[in-house]
């Protein structure tokens, strides 16, 4: 597995590198074809941010820690991940079955077929008119909520809007 490793106001050294592509690659013992991993490190004050991204068959794996310790955000960043995959681990078996990809590779099969879905306890209707997305900003500032689905008024396509942890904003552009 390849492993892009970049640094926010921070210089790389070989043993932070090394520690790096040691606990990333042990994700690679729950799936069999891993070709690359994204990871950020970075210093803001006096916090030490990890962000990991981890693409498996339309599948993506992320986390992101921040500690006092850049040793420590890069194992409590991994444990999430690890947490990610022993989590979900029926659903992502049952989806590479459904495709007719080879499953992830793990010691122990999924748990039994009778695990229990997710549950969608609401659903929203709403109607969509066309918007800028500074406007679909305001109106999500407006509502008080953390995304907005609108149709976005140059693409004439359905986005989502998005607040960072950050502060910032993400817009989602679906591809078809």
């Amino acid at each position: 597995m390849q492993i892009a490793l970049r640094g926010k106001n921070l210089q790389i050294t070989q043993s932070l590198r090394e520690y790096v592509e040691k606990k990333v690659g042990k994700i690679e013992k729950y799936f069999d074809n891993l070709t690359s991993a994204q990871v950020t490190l970075g210093v803001e004050k006096d916090r030490r941010i990890v962000e990991v991204t981890i693409p498996v068959n339309g599948i993506i794996l992320r986390g992101e820690e921040a500690t006092g310790d850049m040793y420590s955000s890069i194992d409590l960043v991994m444990d999430k991940l690890e947490k990610q995959v022993e989590k979900y681990r029926t659903q992502i078996y049952r989806r590479f079955r459904r495709e007719g990809a080879k499953p992830p590779s793990t010691e122990e099969r999924p748990a039994a077929e009778t695990d229990e879905p997710f549950r969608v306890v609401k659903t929203k209707r709403f109607p969509i008119k066309p918007m800028a997305v500074d406007e679909a900003i305001m109106q999500m500032n407006l509502v008080g909520h953390d995304f907005f689905v609108f149709a976005n008024a140059e693409t004439e396509k359905v986005n989502v809007i998005y607040r960072r942890h950050d502060g910032d904003y993400g817009l989602i552009e679906p591809e078809f």
